[in-house]
């Protein structure tokens, strides 16, 4: 016994959109998808993050120091816009709790002093280091980063 639907009676429940804007655009009008402004900066403890991978491989690319506790990436932006600062662990760092350990410590030690010391132009990358970011006495992590900052300015 033949359904009705193989009879040609009815339409096979199929949906067709023909104007090719799905999200209720009449044809001829932008879609509101596609004309969104950019994306705010990211903003933490008053300094804004560095997000696009873009932003960290150019600062790979320009001047770096290490020491004990971690190694510090600098790189003098075009503008003169205010500093941007981004942190990352590889895995050598432990796991994800020791990751995370080293990043909050890195995000305090630029919190503290990067008001001060960093200047604006300039995108800075903290990269913690396996068993020193974590255990190391945080104010000999802020004596290594001032260090790197100096190095990484020319002073």
């Amino acid at each position: 016994m033949a359904g009705i639907a193989d009879q040609g009676k009815t339409s096979p429940a199929v949906s067709v959109c023909v104007s090719g804007a799905s999200d209720g655009a009449q044809p001829g009008e932008q879609s509101a998808r596609r004309a969104r402004a950019p994306k705010p900066p990211k903003i933490r403890a008053g300094m804004e993050l560095l997000t696009k991978r873009g932003d960290f491989i150019a600062a790979a690319r320009a001047r770096k120091q290490g020491t004990t506790g971690m190694m510090v990436q600098g790189r003098k932006r075009s503008d003169d816009g205010p500093f941007r600062v981004g942190y990352t662990c590889s895995k050598k760092v432990g796991n994800a709790v020791m990751r995370n350990r080293a990043k909050r410590r890195l995000r305090e030690v630029a919190r503290l002093l990067l008001a001060e010391h960093g200047r604006s132009g300039w995108d800075y990358v903290l990269i913690g280091r396996a068993g020193e970011t974590t255990t190391r006495a945080f104010e000999l992590l802020q004596k290594d980063f001032l260090y790197a900052l100096r190095k990484i300015h020319g002073n």
